[in-house]
């Protein structure tokens, strides 16, 4: 595989910056208070979230964060149609994960960036 473009990562709540390119929010639930037209999404990818189970076990609980991790990881490898289709706007150029937590190093998006670079970069 070509080398891909970046993928960047930052909180749904921030204004878009120019070098974002493709804007794809990954949270399940739609973040309170965003509209749709503030967001500047490309895509709404709930599905490559993590499940409500996981979402709520971790809690953003920084204690939890290597369990966290390591379970969501498990849930990026066995959901391959989801992955496909970020790994498809990833090939196309720079990606920027958006989430709505208000911690900016224990989310998904941390997670989802860490892992894409790790199994689709090389």
């Amino acid at each position: 595989m070509t080398r891909a473009a970046p993928i960047q990562f930052r909180r749904v709540y921030d204004p878009p910056e120019p070098d974002d390119g493709a804007r794809v929010l990954v949270d399940r639930l739609w973040p309170r208070g965003v509209s749709k037209e503030r967001a500047h999404l490309t895509l709404w990818l709930k599905e490559i979230a993590p499940s409500a189970a996981l979402r709520e076990w971790f809690g953003h609980d920084p204690e939890k964060w290597a369990g966290f991790q390591e379970r969501y990881q498990a849930e990026l490898s066995a959901n391959q149609a989801a992955v496909v289709r970020i790994v498809a706007l990833v090939e196309q150029g720079p990606v920027t994960l958006l989430y709505g937590a208000r911690d900016t190093r224990h989310n998904e998006a941390v997670v989802l960036a860490a892992w894409l670079d790790d199994h689709h970069r090389r």
